[in-house]
């Protein structure tokens, strides 16, 4: 393949993204599902059997950035790209010789995102990191955990993709949209500290109005709430409830079997104890999968809580294709979906020569 077919909403859009981990081929991966022309610089025989999934739809060309003349290739295709991604730690694409303003000066409307854990700039920069670390300083990590106990990582979605890789997509396109009035590219410095801590907006909200306390599962939505969390089921599953509004509740109450009177006084921090442990005894009496028929159609907000293997089975999952087989291998579908300007189902990585890109770019 020498070029990627033209679909979804930035189509024509030419990125190019150094070889990186974690977050800047997550970002690499949403621009690319949405239609945009991605091309991976990755070092000589890199494996990319690890991407099958992150790397998907993009071509992969091999250059040593260590030598002039891969140098000299990166800089010719960012005078024909938009959008340059990087994720190395600050200060090291200047060494290597492909310092930001060296490459705007060449290529004025280029968009050149740089992805860290700690930011451009400030103490901790230079440091090395990861998703745990960077969350540590947000309020983030403090905040997940049980009552009691130690706080729990949520996986790396805060600080490396949500915190990083959707803020980095989201400041690209940004500056892109920037660049239709100004014509002039810039630098977007995104850093998972920043992103992580934007994500925590509603909770410095509850916070300044003393609704939101620093005590682990103490909150409506860290657990604490009775209303708000899991249950383990009879067959050794589990079910995520989450029947906040009132009219929920009572769908909720109805369903369960809960006790009417201790439900009544759910709004009571008094009585969350004794309502959670007689929610534990409803839903502990029962299948996981008797529970999401009991609940299936209603507003309860009730779902069993899937395993991964489970998922693209699920009837609602199924119905909309969430889950695709691609390459052998389950994987998310594009997201998110568009009326018009549908993108291309996703394909393999391929490796191609720098020159085929270039043709293809008019350069």
């Amino acid at each position: 393949m020498t070029a990627p077919p033209l679909a979804g909403p930035l189509a024509g859009l030419r990125v190019i993204e150094l070889e990186a981990i974690g977050p800047v081929p997550y970002a690499a991966m949403l621009l690319a599902d949405l239609g945009a022309d991605v091309v991976t610089v990755n070092r000589p025989g890199a494996d990319l059997r690890g991407k099958r999934v992150s790397g998907r739809s993009r071509r992969v060309v091999e250059l040593d950035l260590k030598t002039p003349e891969g140098l000299a290739a990166v800089r010719r295709l960012a005078a024909r790209a938009d959008v340059l991604l990087e994720g190395f730690r600050p200060g090291v694409l200047e060494r290597l010789g492909l310092a930001p303003a060296d490459l705007l000066a060449a290529a004025p409307g280029l968009v050149v995102g740089r992805m860290t854990g700690w930011g451009q700039d400030g103490p901790l920069a230079p440091a090395a990191g990861h998703d745990i670390t960077y969350i540590a300083l947000t309020g983030a990590l403090a905040a997940i955990g049980p009552a009691g106990g130690d706080p729990v990582p949520p996986l790396n979605l805060v600080g490396d993709f949500a915190g990083g890789a959707l803020f980095l997509v989201v400041g690209v396109l940004a500056a892109l949209q920037e660049r239709q009035r100004s014509g002039r590219g810039q630098v977007v410095d995104a850093a998972m500290v920043d992103g992580a801590s934007h994500l925590m907006a509603m909770f410095w909200s509850l916070r300044a109005e003393g609704l939101w306390t620093n005590r682990r599962g103490a909150n409506m939505l860290d657990g604490g709430a009775p209303y708000y969390g899991t249950y383990r089921c009879a067959c050794g599953g589990h079910v995520a409830i989450g029947p906040i509004e009132p009219k929920f509740w009572a769908e909720f109450v109805a369903g369960a079997g809960v006790d009417p009177a201790l439900a009544a006084r759910r709004d009571d921090p008094a009585a969350w104890p004794a309502l959670r442990a007689e929610i534990a005894a409803r839903i502990g009496a029962r299948r996981r999968d008797d529970w999401a028929a009991v609940f299936a159609g209603s507003d309860a907000c009730v779902a069993p809580v899937l395993a991964l293997d489970e998922v693209p089975a699920h009837p609602h999952m199924a119905a909309r294709g969430v889950i695709v087989e691609h390459d052998g291998a389950l994987q998310p579908a594009p997201a998110p979906r568009f009326s018009r300007s549908t993108p291309a189902a996703p394909r393999s990585p391929e490796t191609v020569a720098p020159a085929a890109v270039l043709a293809g770019w008019g350069g």
